[in-house]
């Protein structure tokens, strides 16, 4: 099957800046059963562990002094037009545009309302190859006092449409389950025929909360109570859980403090 490659507006990558990499390493290769590979040069100073799942990319760790908690990358076809195309809408570029090594070029960014982002010009690495299974990251979920106002940056910044008839909060990128069934997917709209017009095509989801304007990540887990008994033995804290029709999730906090969601698919009756 061909590798999944992202088109511009899609998210398509994430990682998480800790103190303590090799913690984090030890924390999520646990939980998830990741493994990782150090991309940054021996003689450079940080470091950059590449996770993978069953041999396929799934996200990062980075070394740093503060953290941001998990970060959502977007994908773009240009990172230097889509950084000042955010500016323009109402956001800020916080880190210029610059070259990753050979995987690709990267930007830091906030949207209008402060929600922390980065875009993503993929070149060797396209981005995250295991989505949607148990360990791997599954869906950006935007949390935000004002939804309007955000869809009215991300819709001109990537052509970002929510649409009433998919349910609340989802957002799409026309054009993306085509992109999908030509290249990684072939069968998805076959497989999606029983919902609504357009699923095909949702990348996020939008809703409106509380405090700071943020993105929240969810990762896939095959049993939520099993992953937040293993997350506290491991030091973690169970921060909520919930569920919904389709999903049982736990909003957990990792040893060092980031927060993230692991989501449970539960077929309805």
């Amino acid at each position: 099957m061909p590798a999944r490659t992202y088109p511009h507006g899609v998210p398509c990558w994430i990682d998480l800046t800790q103190p303590d990499i090799d913690a984090a390493a030890r924390f999520y290769g646990a939980l998830f059963g990741w493994r990782f590979q150090d991309v940054v040069p021996s003689s450079a100073p940080g470091g950059y562990l590449v996770a993978t799942l069953d041999g396929e990319d799934v996200g990062a760790l980075a070394r740093g002094d503060a953290s941001d908690g998990w970060v959502s990358y977007i994908a773009c076809d240009d990172a230097d037009t889509t950084a000042a195309t955010v500016t323009r809408a109402g956001g800020r570029v916080i880190d210029a545009p610059q070259d990753a090594g050979t995987g690709g070029r990267a930007a830091t960014c906030q949207d209008a309302q402060g929600a922390l982002f980065r875009l993503w010009q993929a070149r060797q690495r396209l981005g995250a190859q295991a989505v949607n299974v148990p360990g791997a990251w599954n869906f950006s979920d935007l949390i935000t006092p004002d939804p309007g106002e955000a869809m009215r940056f991300y819709g001109a910044v990537f052509g970002w449409q929510v649409n009433d008839d998919l349910g609340a909060g989802m957002i799409r990128l026309p054009g993306y389950g085509r992109h999908l069934a030509a290249t990684s997917d072939p069968e998805i709209l076959e497989s999606q025929a029983f919902a609504p017009e357009g699923f095909e095509d949702v990348i996020a989801g939008v809703s409106e909360g509380d405090g700071e304007a943020r993105w929240s990540i969810r990762f896939t887990v095959a049993d939520r109570d099993d992953t937040a008994a293993l997350a506290e033995r491991l030091g973690a804290t169970i921060a909520s859980s919930a569920e919904t029709d389709w999903t049982r999730e736990a909003v957990i906090v990792d040893p060092q403090g980031a927060r993230f969601v692991t989501s449970q698919l539960v077929m309805p009756q």
